[in-house]
């Protein structure tokens, strides 16, 4: 009587673990198969950097700075941002940028001006004071991606010559049509990002050049002149 009555008070425990257990090992396959994140990234373009040290200059005519880019708020995170609609967006948990919006487009800008020009950046580093330099400031307006329909950057970007002066204020709006898949949404970024390069380049080369025309392909600038202040430590 004793054991059944032992038997009776240790039922609802053992029922409780049994319960416990299966309810863990349901858990088990979902963590398990969780989606883990995939990494993008603008990089640099093979074909221009191959075609930028075919023939280097050595020492170059004049130098490049790109400082850090400003890009819309909404988009300034590590998780790609789609657009559903013109008033909607998606933030993708799993789709990620293998850096700031910020440091991608800046990295990829410097790597195509850089081999487009013969040159190299020397934003934040020492540089002699007799090499002409060429600050190239870019504001994206709109970072923009359509899954399976476009890739969109609009900026409004400066190029200003710290020896003469000299500042050619420009904007570009590029669109690259896209096919499906966020792989192909990227690469369509990075099209747009070849364009914006194309651009800029030009304006540098006119500057440099001495001209006072932004170049071709660069209708939408208006040129002048930074004047220095006294005691501003502009070079």
């Amino acid at each position: 009587m004793k054991r059944e009555r032992f038997a009776r008070r240790r039922h609802p425990l053992a029922s409780l673990a049994a319960c416990a257990a299966l309810m863990g090992a349901a858990l088990l396959p979902g963590c398990a198969s969780s989606p883990s994140s995939r990494f993008y990234t603008l990089g640099s373009d093979p074909a221009i950097e191959q075609a930028g040290t075919a023939n280097p200059a050595s020492p170059p005519a004049f130098l490049i700075e790109v400082p850090t880019l400003d890009v819309p708020t909404q988009v300034a995170r590590n998780q790609l941002v789609v657009n559903d609609s013109a008033t909607r967006v998606t933030v993708l948990e799993q789709e990620r940028w293998a850096s700031p919006p910020a440091d991608e487009l800046r990295r990829a800008l410097s790597s195509d001006l850089a081999a487009r020009l013969g040159t190299f950046d020397v934003f934040a580093s020492p540089h002699p004071e007799k090499v002409p330099v060429y600050r190239i400031a870019v504001n994206v307006r709109r970072f923009e991606s359509w899954p399976g329909s476009r890739a969109v950057i609009d900026a409004v970007w400066s190029v200003h010559s710290l020896r003469t002066q000299a500042v050619v204020t420009c904007r570009t709006v590029q669109s690259e049509a896209v096919g499906p898949g966020f792989d192909a949404l990227v690469a369509g970024h990075r099209r747009a990002v070849g364009a914006l390069s194309d651009s800029i380049a030009a304006v540098v080369r006119a500057l440099a050049s001495g001209a006072r025309a932004p170049g071709p392909g660069t209708g939408d600038c208006e040129t002048g002149n930074l004047e220095r202040t006294a005691g501003s430590g502009t070079p």
